[in-house]
């Protein structure tokens, strides 16, 4: 019997790891259903999508959990009266499940998602200004802005499929065609928490979305201001003077317009001079790394921010 127990044992403990599920357009459309379901990969994309279809963006929309999904769950609790410490408890999944849609849905890759042009963005500002336009530099980094997803998610997904071929059916995040936010009342920007809370003309939050807020050398400027007008798709004028980090050398220069510009997709100008609140051509680092004293987006929620916005907008921006 001792034998029996140590061989019993040892298969045990060498027996391999049960596999994590898989992440496929079944597993991920029915996590979280369950009051007892445990968050493991497929519940966390779930509730991603779930939260960025409710307006309550993580950011970069990666299957992973981190403080950016800690702070959109925390964010969609305060706004629903719902208890919790942003953990996906019972509650906040009762509330998320009110949406029916499938959190992952098939698309056919269009022609003009693969038509580029795509080429490799230079890191020299300098260089940047010798470019006609700073657009994406492939079809998976279009793809994944489209679907505020990784490009990494989108391959996960997809196995075995081209992200570059017109025609192909892929499996993405259902976050298009959501529900449009009413019209915004005031921002709120919030430093330690390093993100951005839109309420409603009556007071009520309607929206929250990850913020890169500022460094110790371009602290962010606490106060109340307000918009002054917001621009699209704008060029960026670069003045060395206005970066602690700039290089000797450095000269003046126009970025021209594109996802990939310094500033992204749009531009919200602030009564504060030389501040912003603005998109980024690095969805990954937004939430996570310093800026230059603006207010940095992912361009999707940038986005989504200027179509509730305008010129009077009461911005507050705190500790």
């Amino acid at each position: 019997m001792k034998h029996a127990h140590i061989a019993l044992l040892a298969a045990v403990l060498c027996a391999p790891a049960l596999a994590a599920t898989p992440l496929t357009a079944d597993s991920v459309n029915g996590a979280g259903k369950s009051a007892t379901a445990k968050p493991g990969k497929p519940e966390i994309l779930r509730a991603q999508i779930l939260l960025d279809r409710a307006h309550f963006s993580s950011g970069e929309i990666d299957g992973a959990s981190g403080t950016n999904m800690r702070a959109a769950i925390a964010g969609y609790q305060k706004a629903r009266g719902i208890a919790g410490n942003g953990a996906l408890n019972a509650a906040t999944w009762a509330a998320l499940n009110a949406d029916s849609a499938d959190a992952l849905t098939t698309y056919t890759i269009l022609d003009a998602d693969v038509a580029g042009p795509f080429q490799p963005i230079p890191e020299e500002m300098a260089d940047k200004a010798k470019l006609p336009a700073l657009g994406f530099a492939s079809a998976e980094e279009a793809l994944g802005e489209k679907f505020h997803a990784s490009p990494a998610l989108l391959k996960a997904l997809n196995p075995g499929k081209d992200l570059a071929r017109a025609g192909e059916q892929i499996v993405v995040p259902n976050v298009l065609d959501t529900e449009p936010l009413p019209k915004g009342g005031k921002i709120v920007v919030s430093k330690s928490g390093r993100t951005l809370t839109l309420l409603d003309t009556a007071g009520k939050t309607i929206a929250q979305f990850p913020a890169s807020t500022g460094s110790e050398h371009d602290p962010l400027p606490l106060g109340d201001w307000k918009v002054n007008g917001i621009s699209k798709n704008p060029v960026f004028h670069y003045n060395p003077k206005l970066f602690w980090d700039a290089k000797a050398g450095d000269t003046k220069a126009t970025i021209p317009a594109g996802p990939n510009n310094p500033v992204g997709v749009a531009w919200i100008d602030l009564s504060k001079p030389h501040y912003g609140i603005h998109g980024s051509p690095m969805p990954a680092s937004i939430g996570k790394t310093q800026s230059h004293g603006c207010i940095r987006l992912t361009n999707w929620d940038v986005a989504t921010l200027v179509t509730a916005v305008g010129g009077g907008t009461a911005v507050q921006l705190v500790q």
